[in-house]
């Protein structure tokens, strides 16, 4: 599951039982890219008010199944299999449209967004692969293309605090071997309303 040790549900204890709890999905599943901090449960408190501020806050106002898209892309760049296959899933149920789903799925993988989305969010893509492939030249010229194709810096601010998000979230995951076996794909703490609900349904 990982390249370090890992403390499974069952064994945990303490500060780590509490934050266990607090993200478990059903049947006290714990996805393997929390329970890789588990050595270091206050890294795996910071990762979650991080991930859950950034995709999943009431004040954000890209919807949410656009986030997940950027975080798609993101680790497909990033080469990141398993941000790709649990954000997938979770756009996937966002959307509610498998048809939809699948062609923004190949549009992310083929590098041709044309076809699945529209000019505004084929913006945010471009900023979302330079800032991931060519940070070093971003400039304020990509944020201006931004605020051309309709977004408010409020927006940009949004898109670029998911993209640093997945640069972060692939390296975990990357760099310690998390895998998706035993994990329930797609579940995210999906209460928006509360930031201190961080359940995985």
């Amino acid at each position: 599951m990982t390249f370090i040790n890992t403390v499974a549900y069952e064994d945990a204890s303490g500060r780590l039982k509490q934050l266990y709890d607090r993200i478990k999905g059903p049947d006290d599943n714990v996805d393997n890219i929390m329970m890789a901090h588990s050595l270091r449960p206050h890294t795996m408190d910071g990762h979650m008010t991080l991930y859950k501020y950034v995709l999943h806050h009431s004040a954000n106002t890209v919807p949410k199944w656009f986030l997940e898209a950027l975080g798609v892309l993101v680790s497909h760049l990033n080469a990141c299999s398993y941000c790709v296959e649990h954000h997938f899933a979770g756009m996937r149920r966002l959307l509610g449209d498998e048809a939809r789903a699948a062609g923004i799925r190949a549009a992310i993988e083929s590098g041709d967004s044309a076809g699945a989305f529209d000019a505004r969010e084929q913006a945010a893509l471009a900023y979302a692969a330079k800032l991931t492939l060519s940070p070093a030249e971003v400039t304020s010229a990509d944020a201006e293309a931004l605020r051309k194709a309709g977004f408010d810096d409020g927006q940009i601010l949004e898109i670029n605090q998911v993209v640093a998000y997945f640069a972060y979230a692939n390296r975990t995951v990357l760099g310690l071997g998390v895998t998706t076996d035993g994990d329930i794909l797609g579940l995210s703490p999906g209460n928006s309303a509360n930031p201190e609900d961080w359940s995985h349904r």
